[in-house]
């Protein structure tokens, strides 16, 4: 089949009026900007001109709702990118319920209004993208979302004077959390029990500003790799033998085997329930 004849397939099933499939068909193209194509054949397509060929032939059907299952997986990086966009830009131009199922968690953030991130066929959370960034219900929501994934330690809860520490493993490093938060724990009667600290890569600083503002929360490790990103580095160690990553402004100087000090946000920092996972506090 020609574009053309794909795009109108199933509206000739429908027995539509060759008048109407003409209209819809150069309105579909015209908004997919793939009108110069209607007369090729779906063979000599590239994989991206394809895809909004598929999309043609849903929208010329003007439904209710679109439901696509992971449309761009089959595609490189690249052109999933501009995908994408597209797909962004028809949303807002058919202003058309679209239900998205996808494993990649930039697909969603990019793309989403709401999200629904689901585990094992149950859904964990349904929430917009920033709050499902900020505010994760649980640790698989919150190892999930973003990328690098959120870091994760095991630490337990200790108190020194008035103030609530949670201390990382077996290390010397504890992270003072803010009074309200650490007021929480011991309210829910964590104290001297093991809960999971998690902090992601971009909350953990080797900038003076943040070590001068988060001194009673600080670590100390060899640096084992650096990936250089261009706009940002990132980090990998090991804290009490859990990987441990610092995403941190790019520079030439860090090398792995190099030992730096970090401040922890404490005001980022999210604690879980070591036995249920769930959140106590975002």
């Amino acid at each position: 089949m020609t574009v053309f004849e794909n795009m109108a397939f199933g509206l000739k099933l429908r027995k539509t009026p060759k008048g109407e499939i003409k209209k819809k068909v150069q309105e579909a193209a015209r908004i997919l900007e793939i009108e110069q194509y209607l007369d090729r054949s779906i063979k000599a397509l590239s994989g991206g001109q394809r895809q909004r060929v598929a999309l043609g032939r849903a929208i010329v059907r003007d439904p209710k709702v679109f439901l696509m299952d992971e449309p761009l997986s089959n595609l490189d990086a690249k052109l999933r990118a501009t995908m994408r966009t597209e797909i962004i830009k028809l949303h807002q131009k058919l202003q058309t319920t679209f239900i998205y199922v996808t494993h990649d968690q930039t697909e969603a953030m990019t793309m989403g209004t709401r999200i629904v991130v689901m585990k094992d066929g149950y859904i964990q959370q349904v929430d917009s993208p920033q709050r499902l960034y900020e505010k994760p219900v649980n640790m698989f929501v919150a190892g999930f979302i973003g990328s690098p994934q959120m870091n994760f330690v095991d630490t337990r809860v200790e108190k020194s004077g008035e103030d609530v520490l949670l201390r990382l493993g077996q290390t010397r490093w504890t992270v003072k959390l803010p009074a309200e938060k650490g007021k929480l724990l011991l309210d829910l009667g964590y104290l001297d029990k093991e809960v999971v600290m998690g902090v992601r890569p971009e909350h953990v600083h080797d900038e003076a500003i943040y070590l001068d503002t988060f001194k009673d929360s600080q670590i100390e490790s060899k640096i084992d790799v650096v990936e250089l990103l261009g706009s940002e580095s990132l980090l990998y160690m090991m804290i009490d033998q859990t990987l441990f990553i610092a995403r941190v402004k790019p520079r030439g100087n860090i090398f792995a085997g190099d030992v730096m000090r970090f401040a922890i946000d404490t005001d980022k920092v999210h604690v879980f329930d070591k036995e249920t996972e769930n959140v106590i506090f975002n």
